[in-house]
């Protein structure tokens, strides 16, 4: 009698199938394996670039505040190169109009000794802060005031017009006879000054 066993035959038809899902499963799992593995990878590649871009930003940050603080002294030391400009430039000016003033006092007395004609005498000139000169004096003619006023204004020191505000005839002693006492107002300038214009005109006429 003739026996077979169905039941083994079914179990080795079996196997193949089982060893297939195992296989399947294999791949599955390295499958996820690599791709954790990529993951973590690129995580890591991320961090480092994160990390390499944030110590170039604090590099670049230390060198902008390093150039703003070199900028700042640079910019101060200007500041004060600019101070000590306008300090001399203060100076040289002041000095160039001292010199100037210094200078002043001899033309204004040269020219009016100049100006002064034959039969004429002065006695007293005074001068205001704004260069307005009162000269009296004395003379024999009218003529001969009238030369001096003319000398003034012809020097080239003194502005036009120049102003005769007073003349009376005194009567002398013998052998003096009669003399004429009067009265010149005139405005001092140096030659290439530009004359007063407006409200400075009118503060100096006063």
């Amino acid at each position: 009698m003739i026996r077979i066993n169905l039941l083994q035959a079914d179990r080795e038809r079996a196997k193949p199938k089982a060893s297939s899902f195992q296989s399947a499963a294999q791949r599955a799992t390295l499958a996820g394996s690599l791709l954790v593995v990529a993951t973590g990878l690129g995580v890591l590649w991320w961090w480092w670039a994160l990390d390499r871009q944030s110590a170039q930003l604090n590099a670049d940050l230390l060198a902008a505040e390093r150039e703003t603080a070199r900028l700042k002294t640079i910019i101060e030391q200007v500041e004060t190169f600019e101070k000590q400009k306008q300090q001399l430039q203060q100076r040289v000016a002041l000095i160039e109009e001292l010199r100037q003033g210094q200078g002043a006092p001899v033309h204004l007395v040269d020219q009016i000794s100049r100006a002064v004609p034959d039969m004429l005498w002065l006695t007293e000139i005074q001068q205001n802060a704004s260069n307005e000169l009162t000269i009296q004096g004395r003379c024999a003619t009218l003529t001969a005031l009238s030369d001096f006023v003319g000398n003034l204004e012809r020097s080239g020191f003194f502005r036009r017009p120049v102003e005769i505000v007073d003349s009376q005839v005194e009567t002398l002693q013998a052998p003096a006879g009669e003399l004429i006492k009067f009265s010149v107002k005139a405005q001092f300038q140096m030659p290439g000054t530009a004359p007063a214009t407006g409200a400075a005109a009118a503060h100096a006429r006063r």
